[in-house]
């Protein structure tokens, strides 16, 4: 996948009008494959996420027209399209779409649907687990932490552990022996218990 200058991902920082394109099931899906799997066709992205070619198509045109995905004229033939993302990395903060009450609905959305995912994905994980190198079982895993720290630190913590994994992500080398696609959740929420706010 494409990056920008120095190797960094090319990220882009969501207006109202994208998040509002990316609130749907299948537009994060295709968006996701095609960062993931690197550019593809509706038809091979329509195999892929198991959907019909005509829904793909629309979904794709929708992310298009804001800038989210972007055709590869010179890849396709005749009439076959090619589709890669524009950006590698989508972000905003939680307060962008305070003032935009259909935006604020999509993040939300957009949030539960990544929580939704990630229930999914580690139950496919227990499922399978068995069948990796004890290596890889060691090297996996979820855990957490608890800790009372203002604001600020926590902003603080936040930015340092994301550069931490864009290192490391820029440092990758997929041709490496034994390497394999990882996805890193990250998430920071407030104590709901004994009174807390």
């Amino acid at each position: 996948m494409g990056s920008g200058e120095g190797g960094r991902p090319r990220r882009v920082r969501i207006d109202g009008r994208q998040v509002r394109a990316l609130a749907h099931p299948l537009r994060t899906r295709l968006l996701g494959a095609l960062r993931i799997k690197g550019p593809a066709t509706a038809t091979g992205l329509a195999e892929l996420l198991d959907t019909n070619t005509g829904a793909t198509s629309y979904h794709l045109r929708q992310l298009a027209e804001v800038g989210l995905v972007v055709e590869e004229p010179d890849r396709g033939t005749g009439r076959q399209r090619w589709w890669r993302a524009a950006h590698d990395v989508t972000n905003w903060e939680n307060t962008d779409f305070d003032d935009d009450p259909d935006a604020r609905a999509a993040v939300e959305w957009i949030q539960a649907e990544q929580v939704r995912q990630y229930a999914e994905h580690a139950e496919r994980w227990f499922a399978v687990r068995d069948q990796w190198p004890p290596a890889w079982r060691d090297a996996f895993g979820m855990s957490d932490i608890f800790m009372t720290i203002p604001v600020t630190r926590l902003a603080e913590l936040r930015t340092e552990v994301w550069q931490v994994l864009e290192r490391y992500r820029a440092e990758a080398d997929p041709a490496e022996p034994d390497a394999e696609q990882v996805q890193i959740f990250l998430a920071a929420l407030p104590l709901l218990i004994g009174g807390n706010r």
